[in-house]
């Protein structure tokens, strides 16, 4: 099941919303009286809403234009008024962003002003230069693109699918990436990319060639059956009456069921790119790259949703753009996060807490709190060394389907030995429109309607530096 926002919903908390912006424009006449689009609403629809809404993207329509803005105007009018589009949902008293995607007041005010007042086109000529992007890529014209190495096809019917695609991008030596996307070929299906760096490993590998099908068979049923975790089809989920952990900081196993997940144990900053729903991509700053050890493979995780009655295909694949500059500071990746957590049936407001201590001093680039359907709210916050605590990011009202990476406008300098708890609240009760089953207990699985509890960040070690090399041309 996949949470829809509709762009056209209306609702008497939306009315109430436009009379008050309304109201707003009115007293403090902070807006002309007659704005049209050319001259006032496109520069700020270019600024702010162009990224995604344009010719390309996922967004049902482009604001590059009068003629495709115009039949959206009272809607655009009721999301901007509500304050939920552009879409951001980190509390403003907690942490400043680099990609704060709010409107001011004053350029709520203007879009209202402009629809009320018939939304028009106003003189061409004083439409500003339209901004310019790569057709397909919000990061720039990438240097290289890694397909799946084959077209995957989806059958019609079932239940989510995971599968995994392993590409050799053939890099002879160290690669430093500067920037990274992960791009949907079908977004019909595409729930969610994670590209991973898998390394060369020296490590021996388990022979399976050794053994019969029989045999084989008979070990998988013997760990499956030894785990907390059971697979189901293409999905990975969690044993209902495997052990429950729910305050993950307070506990021996800090909330982990003794296996941990791909992806969340990123010490050394094998996570790549990823795509979900509202995401934005990995640009980190000059000099600040992930690097791609030399022999490294790069392993596609897909998440697919089927489209009832259709077989669809897809074959996505992920731009790199290279270090371009001498690599001082290396990303790491890590998933503060907890998989032993059970939400009883009906619970409103379920507590579930990770922790995680920073080993080195570091400096944090962004965070971004993973959920799924029950998940209404999520909180960062350090325990320095010294004792003083601070909330890093307060996410009130935490959406499903807006990803978002809240990336710290100057990176956050956090001392050797802070502990960073993720605190995660889920609504399992009716009151959730979205919950798909509040009579069931639920615990950590793959599928949307399992839950997740994940705190992902980006961070480098101060006393760490990039191997000195010269950068890719």
């Amino acid at each position: 099941m996949k949470r829809i926002i509709t762009i056209l919903s209306v609702t008497a908390v939306t009315i109430a919303g436009i009379f008050f912006a309304q109201q707003t424009s009115n007293a403090n006449g902070t807006v002309p009286e007659q704005p049209t689009f050319s001259k006032d609403v496109a520069p700020i629809f270019f600024k702010s809403c162009a990224e995604c809404h344009r010719p390309g993207e996922g967004s049902p329509f482009s604001v590059l234009s009068y003629k495709e803005v115009r039949p959206w105007a009272k809607s655009i009018k009721e999301k901007v008024a509500l304050k939920t589009m552009p879409p951001w949902h980190a509390d403003p008293h907690y942490g400043v962003w680099a990609n704060d995607r709010r409107l001011t007041q004053s350029e709520i005010d203007t879009i209202v002003a402009w629809t009320n007042t018939g939304a028009k086109e106003g003189d061409p000529k004083e439409l500003p230069p339209t901004p310019k992007f790569t057709n397909g890529w919000t990061i720039g014209t990438p240097d290289m693109v890694i397909p799946m190495p084959e077209t995957f096809t989806l059958e019609a019917s079932g239940p989510d699918e995971y599968q995994y695609f392993t590409v050799d991008p053939g890099f002879k030596e160290d690669v430093y990436v500067q920037s990274a996307e992960a791009r949907p070929d079908n977004r019909k299906i595409v729930h969610h990319i994670i590209a991973f760096i898998q390394p060369p490993s020296d490590k021996p590998r388990f022979d399976l060639s050794k053994y019969s099908k029989e045999e084989i068979e008979k070990l998988r049923a013997q760990m499956e059956k030894n785990s907390p975790t059971y697979r189901e089809g293409f999905l990975i989920r969690t044993k209902m009456d495997a052990p429950v952990t729910d305050d993950g900081c307070n506990a021996p196993t800090g909330g982990r069921l003794g296996r941990v997940d791909r992806g969340q144990d990123m010490e050394n900053g094998q996570l790549l790119a990823g795509y979900a729903p509202g995401m934005n991509q990995a640009i980190w700053e000059p000099g600040t790259v992930k690097k791609i050890p030399a022999g490294s493979k790069i392993v596609f995780q897909m998440h697919y949703s089927k489209v009832a009655g259709t077989v669809q295909k897809d074959r996505s694949s992920i731009g790199l753009i290279f270090a371009k500059a001498e690599p001082k500071k290396l990303v790491h990746t890590y998933g503060i996060s907890n998989n032993a957590f059970l939400i009883p049936a009906g619970a409103d407001n379920h507590k579930v807490t990770a922790c995680w201590t920073a080993k080195d001093d570091i400096h944090i680039i962004n965070f971004m709190p993973h959920m799924h359907l029950r998940g209404k709210a999520v909180e960062y916050k350090a325990f320095y060394p010294d004792g003083k605590t601070e909330i890093l990011l307060n996410v009130p009202e935490y959406d499903f389907s807006w990803q978002t990476a809240y990336y710290f406008k100057q990176p956050k300098a956090v001392p050797k030995g802070t502990k960073i708890m993720v605190t995660g609240y889920f609504d399992n009760s009716v009151k959730n429109k979205f919950n798909p089953d509040p009579t069931k207990a639920v615990r950590y699985g793959e599928p949307t309607y399992d839950e997740m509890m994940i705190g992902w960040m980006d961070y480098t070690a101060d006393n760490e530096r990039a191997k000195n090399t010269t950068a890719m041309k």
